[in-house]
C-alpha cells in the first residue's frame, strides 16, 4: 500500500517531539514556531494546502572541548520514505573538512534502511564523527595563522531573482546574512534582487543556504571580488542588511503579482556606488525620470 503525504507528515511530528524531549534547552533546536502548528492543522484537514516542508537546526556540543557543530535539517513532504537533506556546519570547520564530513554523513544515511526516522541517527552519528575532522581544521588554521597574509578579499554577489514572496523564504534571506556577518540588501517583490557582501566563504555558503533545496527562478548574475592590504570592512558599499521596500505597480493580493518601482531602485544603487549593476541584473540601462 501506498504511504500518503499525511502519513509521512505524522511520522516527521512525532521524530520533532522525540528531539525536543533530547534537546529541551532553548537554542538547541532552532524551529520556526509556525512550522508544527501548519503541520497540526493540515493533519485535521488534509484536504487543506500542504503546509511548508519543515526545516530545523540542531546545535551540538561535540569532544571534550564542545565545539559547536550545527546540523541543518530539511525534510521533503514524502521523509521517511525518501532521505531527508541534512548539512553539518561549523564555524571551527574548514570548508574542505566540511565537505569531507558531509560527504561522510550523506553516505551514512543513504546505507540506512528506506522508510525509518533518521534524524536522531545522523545527530548521533554527528557527534560520534566530527571529531577527527575538528582536529585536522584546528592544525590547518594553526599553520596557516604562521603565514603572513598579504591581502584580504571582500567577496560580493548579486543575485536575481524572478520574485520574492514568501515570508518564510524572506526569514531565511534575513536570518542567514545575519549569522554569516552580511551586510547588502534584499529587494522583494518582483523582480527579487538580493546584494550580499562580505568573506568569500561566508557569501558562497549564504548562497548555497537560499538556494537550497530546490529554489529554480534564482541565478548569481555578477560577482565583485576585491583585494586589499587593509580591512575588508572598508570596502563594503553597505552598513547593514536591509529590507528595501519601493513603491509597487499592480495589485497585491492572491496572485502577488506586484512589480517594484525600478526607477526608485536604480536610485537606491547609484547612491551606492553601483549603477552599473542594473543592467547587468535586467539586461537594460537604466535611466531617471526627470
Amino acid at each position: 500500500m501506498a504511504v500518503t503525504v499525511k502519513e509521512c507528515l505524522e511520522l516527521q511530528l512525532l521524530e520533532v517531539e522525540m528531539l525536543l524531549s533530547m534537546f529541551p534547552k532553548r537554542g538547541e533546536i532552532n524551529l520556526d514556531k509556525d512550522a508544527v502548528p501548519s503541520v497540526q492543522r493540515y493533519l485535521k484537514n488534509a484536504n487543506g494546502a500542504v503546509p511548508p516542508q519543515l526545516e530545523y537546526c540542531i546545535a551540538l556540543d561535540v569532544g571534550e572541548a564542545k565545539v559547536k557543530v550545527e546540523l541543518q535539517v530539511h525534510l521533503p513532504h514524502m521523509y521517511p520514505q525518501v532521505a531527508p537533506q541534512l548539512f553539518a556546519r561549523s564555524d571551527a570547520l574548514h570548508r574542505q573538512q566540511q565537505l569531507q564530513l558531509n560527504t561522510r554523513l550523506t553516505s551514512h544515511i543513504s546505507s540506512l534502511d528506506s522508510g525509518d526516522l533518521c534524524i536522531c541517527e545522523a545527530v548521533q552519528w554527528v557527534k560520534d564523527n566530527s571529531l577527527p575532522y575538528l582536529e585536522s581544521s584546528k592544525i590547518s588554521s594553526e599553520h596557516a595563522s604562521k603565514e603572513v597574509r598579504a591581502k584580504e578579499s571582500l567577496h560580493r554577489m548579486w543575485i536575481y531573482s524572478h520574485h520574492i514572496y514568501r515570508q518564510e523564504l524572506r526569514k531565511k534571506i534575513f536570518d542567514s546574512a545575519k549569522k554569516l556577518n552580511l551586510t547588502g540588501f534584499c529587494l522583494t517583490g518582483k523582480p527579487g534582487v538580493i546584494c550580499v557582501e562580505g568573506l568569500q566563504e561566508n557569501c558562497e555558503e549564504f548562497w548555497r543556504v537560499i538556494r537550497y533545496p530546490n529554489w529554480k527562478h534564482i541565478s548569481c548574475k555578477h560577482v565583485d571580488n576585491i583585494e586589499t592590504e587593509g580591512d575588508i570592512d572598508d570596502l563594503r558599499l553597505f552598513h547593514g542588511f536591509d529590507d528595501l521596500q519601493f513603491q509597487a505597480h499592480g495589485g497585491y493580493g492572491l496572485s502577488n503579482d506586484y512589480h517594484m518601482d525600478l526607477g526608485q531602485f536604480l536610485e537606491f544603487l547609484k547612491q551606492h556606488q553601483s549603477g552599473h549593476i542594473f543592467q547587468i541584473l535586467f539586461g537594460v540601462e537604466g535611466k531617471l525620470s526627470d
